[in-house]
């Protein structure tokens, strides 16, 4: 049998997809990871939406979830992050593990003070560029010099009707 990760890391925008023996350690899936991508050695390995770096002692099975184990792999412990909405700026820090929609709906709602629907009508986009990440994206993703931070502007939604 075998465990299913799914991960995203700095320089891996993708969600990439590997199968592993469920007892292996973090350790051992940071190494595998390190070897297939040429990562640094002194990356952190983060479960997805997890406020602090993972024990790589612990196993992959005490850490299984319905869709296997999703990780993130990031030489920064935290993003600093901005996000402007009508010419207001809130900052905070995530780890790089934190979902897009996790800093959506930080900023919509508790921030900006949004409904979830009109927070529904809205996007969180890179400042200075078109690119609109989906929700499901690890800010470390998005994230490739060593400053640690990202910027991005909320912006409404377009949709095409038709």
């Amino acid at each position: 049998m075998t465990t299913d990760v799914f991960y995203q890391g700095q320089g891996i925008r993708d969600i990439e997809h590997i199968e592993v023996a469920p007892e292996y350690s973090f350790a051992d899936l940071k190494a595998l990871l390190i070897k297939k991508h040429g990562c640094q050695t002194g990356i952190l390995i983060f479960l997805e939406d997890s406020e602090e770096p993972l024990d790589e002692a612990l196993f992959l099975r005490d850490h299984v979830g319905p869709h296997g184990v999703k990780v993130h792999i990031h030489s920064c412990r935290q993003i600093k992050v901005s996000v402007t909405f009508n010419g207001d700026t809130v900052h905070h820090k995530f780890t790089p593990a934190t979902t897009v929609a996790r800093v959506k709906h930080w900023a919509a709602e508790k921030k900006f003070g949004m409904s979830p629907a009109e927070a529904s009508e809205h996007v969180l986009q890179i400042v200075g560029t078109h690119d609109r990440p989906a929700p499901g994206t690890h800010l470390g993703a998005l994230q490739h010099c060593k400053e640690c931070r990202i910027a991005f502007d909320l912006v409404p939604d377009e949709r095409v009707n038709g």
